[in-house]
């Protein structure tokens, strides 16, 4: 098993892929970043609530926020376990925008910040189980506000198996209506969904998902 230091290196070097322009996360964080702006344009007049599972340095919303007509309407809420992480995106958020150094599989992180407008859940379901797959989308309801937009990404390559089909039809079946996704064989997926039924009541204390350390994941 790993040990704290060694998962927390292992995160940031994945981070780095970034850096380069060919790499599948560069490619996916721009389909990202159009489908975060479109929902946006969609959101009525008012504020916006946003809420980013796993945030990372929040590069995606915080890339949009940068430029976008809607960007002073967004308060956002990122929850990053990873406090070097966590560090490099409060540094980076404009007012409005709240980094949260804490646990995002918890139901507790998110008190205060939910029912969300745009649900963020980017870089998760490659990391978890797929019984924590389907435990996080069924999560869902209770973040969400009606009619809110949840944009999910699962990468198509690596150690594991494809589930990219699998978790489009865990999100449609748990009351979510599909916009938009795209991929291609072997590369990332994103998924832009709305959802079509009520919230659900909030649900503290509840476990949503727990991040795998192993090498078998890596697949987000």
């Amino acid at each position: 098993m790993q040990s704290d230091e060694e998962s927390k290196n292992r995160w940031n070097q994945w981070h780095e892929a970034y850096e380069r322009p060919e790499s599948s996360l560069t490619q996916r964080l721009t389909v990202v970043r159009r489908r975060i702006g479109e929902a946006l344009d969609r959101c009525p007049p008012g504020p916006i609530r946003v809420v980013s599972m796993c945030a990372g340095d929040g590069r995606d919303l915080l890339g949009v926020s940068e430029s976008h007509g809607r960007a002073s309407d967004v308060r956002a809420w990122l929850i990053e376990l990873d406090p070097q992480l966590a560090r490099r995106a409060r540094e980076a958020a404009p007012p409005g925008i709240e980094v949260v150094c804490g646990d995002a599989g918890h139901s507790n992180a998110y008190v205060g910040a939910v029912p969300a407008d745009l649900l963020l859940c980017c870089g998760v379901f490659g990391n978890i189980s797929e019984e924590d797959i389907i435990t996080t989308i069924k999560s869902w309801p209770m973040l969400c506000d009606s009619g809110a937009t949840v944009i999910w990404t699962r990468g198509g390559h690596g150690p594991g198996p494809d589930r990219r089909d699998e978790v489009r039809s865990w999100v449609t079946s748990s009351g979510f209506e599909e916009i938009a996704f795209d991929g291609a064989p072997a590369t990332y997926g994103v998924g832009v969904a709305r959802m079509v039924r009520d919230s659900e009541p909030f649900r503290p204390g509840a476990r949503l998902f727990e991040f795998c350390t192993t090498s078998e994941t890596q697949n987000a």
